[in-house]
C-alpha cells in the first residue's frame, strides 16, 4: 500500500515536471483556473463573512444552552461548514475549470499522451460542446456523492477528539478520491470510456489513486496554488489514466 501510495505520489511530481519542461501547457492551464478562482474564493468570502449567522441558523437546538457550550457548538458548525464547502468548492472548481477550459485540458491530455506516452489508437475527437457535457454530468454526480459524504462527516465533526483528528482524515481521503476521478476524465472519454468505468479502474488501485489525488487537494487548499497545481495534475491524471488502463502500473 505505501509502495502503490509513493507511486501515486510520484505521478503528481511527473505532472509538474511535464508542464514546467513546457511553460505553453502550464500558461494554457493556469487561465481557465484562474477564472475559476477569481469566482469561488470571492464566495468563500462571501460565506466567511456571513459563518455567524450561518452556524446559528443550523445549531437552533444550542439557543438555551450556556453561552460557553453553546459558542463551542457554533464554532466547531461554523468549522464544518467552512470546511464541507472547500471540499465541495474543489470539486466544484475542478468541474468548472474543466468546462470553461475544456478545449485548453484536452490539448494538455492529447499533447502528454501522444507525446510523452505513445499516444492513444483510434482516440476519439471530443468536441467542447460534449466535454462540457460530459463535465456538467459528471459533475452532477460527484459532488452529488460529496454533498451525501459530507453529511455524517458534518455531524461526526461534533464527536469530541474523533471529530477534531479521525473525520478530517477520512474528508481528505474522500474528497481527494472524488477530485481523482474528475482529475481523470478527460483520458477515459478520448477511449470513450463512461464515469463507472472510470471509478471502478480508479479504485480498483485506491492507494495510487490516493497517493495521487490526496497531495493534489492539499495543494489546491493554498490560496491561489491551484493556479499552478491545477495543470501539473490534469498532466498527471493523464498520465496516471494511462498507465492504469495499459497496467504499466505494478
Amino acid at each position: 500500500m505505501l509502495r502503490d501510495f509513493s507511486t501515486g505520489v510520484g505521478l503528481l511530481a511527473k505532472g509538474f515536471g511535464l508542464v514546467f519542461r513546457s511553460p505553453k501547457l502550464l500558461l494554457i492551464g493556469a487561465i481557465p483556473a484562474l477564472i475559476t478562482s477569481v469566482l469561488l474564493i470571492g464566495s468563500l468570502v462571501a460565506l466567511g463573512l456571513w459563518i455567524n449567522d450561518i452556524a446559528a441558523w443550523a445549531t437552533p437546538f444550542a439557543d438555551g444552552w450556556s453561552d460557553g457550550v453553546r459558542t463551542a457548538t457554533r464554532v466547531a458548525a461554523g468549522v464544518s461548514i467552512i470546511g464541507a464547502y472547500v471540499a465541495i468548492g474543489l470539486l466544484l472548481f475542478t468541474a468548472l475549470t474543466l468546462i470553461i477550459g475544456g478545449p485548453f485540458y484536452e490539448h494538455i491530455a492529447e499533447t502528454v499522451e501522444d507525446e510523452e506516452l505513445g499516444g492513444v489508437p483510434e482516440a476519439q475527437r471530443v468536441s467542447w460542446a460534449r466535454s462540457a457535457g460530459v463535465g456538467i454530468r459528471d459533475a452532477v454526480l460527484l459532488i452529488g456523492l460529496a454533498v451525501l459524504c459530507a453529511i455524517p462527516l458534518f455531524l461526526a465533526g461534533f464527536i469530541p477528539v474523533v471529530g477534531q483528528t479521525v473525520v478530517p482524515v477520512i474528508a481528505v481521503c474522500v474528497n481527494a478520491t472524488l477530485l481523482g476521478i474528475e482529475l481523470t476524465g478527460i483520458p477515459f472519454t478520448r477511449r470513450g470510456l463512461k464515469l463507472g468505468v472510470r471509478r471502478r479502474v480508479l479504485r480498483e488501485r485506491r492507494a495510487v489513486t490516493l497517493g495521487f489525488a490526496v497531495p493534489t487537494y492539499l495543494l489546491c487548499l493554498v490560496p491561489l496554488a491551484a493556479l499552478v497545481v491545477f495543470p501539473a495534475a490534469m498532466a498527471g491524471g493523464t498520465v496516471l489514466a494511462h498507465r492504469l488502463l495499459n497496467n504499466q502500473i505494478r
